[in-house]
């Protein structure tokens, strides 16, 4: 076994495998760019070493660098993790000829499932189940754009070298696909350096199953059984769950068995995943959906969702590509290996699905977390590679961390995921935490309606939804106010700021804005403590009622696992508390954090989190006045921070809403900017190729 290995690779990942080799008492050695030297990934290894600058191109993909660290920290061996490099056969290569072990297959079987066309025809060399389409090394668009027109819309372009959802777009009719083609290879080139596309039939109702297998270098492969990640948005994967429902014992074992073939093609060493296209059709004479299953890829390295299948098989995946990377044999046979209970994983990333999934970058001023924790049925488990005070920043992937959880059930499982994303608190930036929710109370996904297309089926009650309401965000906000203040007051009555006056009763007034509109809450206070919160506007408190009165305690504990944080080492924790507020015969319990914002902004920026979901409402300081709001009409702003990739407007353009205007890069993904109303374009105000921050202005539209 080694004593000693680098990862090459950072985040989650990073940290998930030097947790493993740690317990194995191996040592690690991290690797960092600029943009990470503070990283937790760094902190989590032995040893770091600086290889470049923030942009992956210039750290994390400069291989000759990482080989030179591996040998000057005396590392035998490099485990890539996924991404960046885990995929290279030019890697795995060079570091066998430096002397150093590779933890992934040899070289030649990433090669030989590297390019999505020629891994294709390998399989249906070895009898694995093919979908029809185009695999060949034409590429001329115009033969491409035949051969989709002979197999039928919907057709599937795919970069030939791709993974992750990058350099893929579906087509539903002839006349798009040039446009998405050309989209396609550019995103294709700039992720993977070949811009080289396949083209498959888009099959209908399709399911996302794939094998997780493990070969050894004595010649054995096993199937771990299979995980259904049909739940995708842009083709790449929200949810992941094992076993995949509906899943019948001889189909897992026809898919397994097919998986371990396709390995055994390539002679495959390590941990692979065989990905396969599940067609769902209906049986009407037994009212049963049958499942057809087809080849699609096979990754050759670990999956960002293997921990639903270690919490379903109780293995640790990351041990075993060290072991069998060693030189040591599987651990188990396969009929050894067995499945218990049911396991979901979701992945928590910095984007606002509310606005097309776009990424968010920024500073993580509250990160919470459920704990690791173990049920009399059931675990929760979290994997990430950041703490409290970290930065997202637009060099790297858009996922935060992975939640995992384990139970006897599918729907224990469900529960727990439920209440374990309820504890979950992130402020600074956008992540789809309540969307993730949405998704496990939709009816597709709870009653295991599964298929890819389950987002844009579910979209009535996945976006733009709001759970918590006005009423209960105001009476979170004002309870949040006046415990801050009892907590800063001491035992004077005449320090105190409750409103309480000997002659007569009085009221505050709250001005609120919330889902664009501004309200004003009126607290008041009676001769007795009693208190009533009321709505009105600015002309008085209004009429109250018993139906207002108004209350709060501090609440015992929040829902069990308490949410923890871990803290960066340049960031301090800032201070919450759960309270119990009641308020028009409605109690609640919530936890208010305030967003840091601009000195001397206008309002603050309240976030509440309660069980049944999280929003945001603005606390306007009565005596601040906000500048003249900008006049926006013409402009056409970054809503991210990116690259210019290209223009599809010149000056003097006519463009109607809707239409293409700019495409950017960010977060390794391509989007499409699209004019907000009519116009015309009278200047672009960046070249293609340009960095450009978040809200910089792309062009003018007359």
């Amino acid at each position: 076994m080694f004593t000693k290995i680098l990862i090459a690779n950072r985040g989650e990942i990073a940290c998930r495998v030097a947790a493993t080799a740690k317990r194995m008492g191996i040592q690690t050695v991290a690797v960092y760019s600029d943009a990470d030297a503070h990283a937790k990934h760094v902190a989590a290894c032995d040893e770091a070493i600086h290889v470049g600058g923030s942009a992956p191109k210039d750290s994390y993909l400069r291989w000759e660098a990482i080989i030179e660290a591996a040998k000057a920290t005396g590392a035998q061996a490099i485990h890539p993790g996924y991404g960046f490099l885990s995929e290279n056969e030019a890697f795995a290569d060079a570091c066998a000829k430096a002397g150093l072990v590779f933890i992934g297959p040899p070289a030649s079987a990433i090669q030989a499932m590297g390019l999505k066309a020629e891994s294709k025809q390998l399989m249906e060399k070895a009898g694995v189940p093919l979908v029809p389409g185009y695999h060949g090394a034409d590429q001329n668009p115009e033969l491409l754009h035949r051969e989709a027109d002979r197999i039928g819309y919907p057709v599937l372009i795919k970069a030939s070298a791709g993974g992750g959802g990058k350099g893929m777009r579906a087509v539903e009719k002839s006349e798009d696909f040039a446009e998405a083609l050309a989209s396609c290879q550019r995103e294709a080139q700039n992720s993977f350096g070949d811009q080289a596309v396949l083209i498959e039939k888009y099959v209908q109702r399709p399911r996302h199953i794939e094998i997780q297998v493990f070969g050894d270098t004595q010649g054995n492969c096993v199937y771990l059984m299979e995980r259904d990640c049909s739940v995708q948005r842009r083709h790449q994967k929200v949810l992941e769950e094992a076993p995949a429902p509906g899943m019948s014992e001889a189909l897992r074992k026809q898919m397994g068995e097919a998986a371990v073939a396709a390995a055994r093609a390539v002679n495959y060493v390590g941990a692979g995943t065989v990905e396969f296209i599940v067609e769902q059709r209906d049986n009407k004479s037994t009212g049963q959906i049958e499942m057809t299953f087809f080849f699609m890829e096979m990754n050759t390295r670990l999956q960002v969702e293997h921990p639903v299948t270690e919490a379903v098989t109780g293995l640790d995946l990351v041990e075993w590509q060290l072991r069998v990377a060693s030189g040591e044999p599987l651990p188990l046979k396969q009929d050894q290996i067995k499945l218990t209970g049911h396991a979901i994983e979701a992945r928590i990333c910095a984007e606002t699905p509310d606005n097309n999934f776009l990424p968010a970058t920024g500073h993580l001023q509250v990160y919470k977390k459920p704990a690791h924790t173990a049920f009399e049925r059931g675990t929760v488990r979290f994997d990430d590679g950041v703490r409290q005070g970290d930065t997202i920043s637009p060099y790297y992937d858009s996922m935060v961390a992975k939640l995992i959880v384990h139970g006897d059930t599918r729907d224990q499982a469900l529960a727990l995921l439920d209440q374990a994303l309820a504890q979950t608190q992130v402020v600074g930036l956008s992540t789809n935490v309540q969307f993730l929710r949405h998704v496990v109370h939709s009816a597709s996904f709870a009653e295991a309606r599964l298929d890819t297309a389950l987002i844009p089926r579910e979209a009535d009650v996945l976006f733009n939804q709001e759970k918590v309401g006005l009423n209960v965000a105001a009476a979170a906000v004002v309870a949040h106010t006046l415990h801050q203040e009892n907590a800063k007051q001491g035992h004077d009555p005449f320090s105190k700021s409750d409103g309480w006056q000997s002659h007569a009763e009085t009221t505050r007034r709250f001005p609120l804005e919330f889902a664009g509109e501004t309200r004003t809450a009126w607290l008041h206070y009676g001769h007795n403590g009693a208190m009533q919160l009321t709505w009105g506007d600015a002309a008085g408190p209004g009429a109250k009622g018993p139906q207002d009165e108004f209350s709060f305690a501090t609440a015992s504990s929040i829902a069990a696992p308490t949410a923890t944080a871990d803290k960066s080492p340049a960031t301090g924790h800032p201070t919450s508390q759960s309270l119990n507020v009641t308020w028009q015969g409605q109690r609640v319990t919530s936890e208010v954090v305030l967003q840091d914002g601009k000195p001397g902004q206008p309002a603050e920026l309240a976030h509440v989190f309660t069980q049944a979901g999280a929003t945001r409402i603005r606390i306007v300081h009565p005596l601040a006045h906000a500048e003249g709001a900008q006049d926006e009409k013409g402009r056409l702003t970054a809503p991210m921070p990116g690259k210019v990739v290209s223009f599809a407007v010149k000056v003097g353009d006519k463009v109607k809403a809707g239409q293409s205007l700019a495409v950017m890069e960010a977060m390794k993904m391509e989007h499409t900017i699209a004019a907000p109303k009519d116009g015309e374009v009278t200047e672009l105000l960046y070249a293609p190729g340009d960095q450009i921050a978040e809200g910089a202005e792309l062009l003018k539209l007359a």
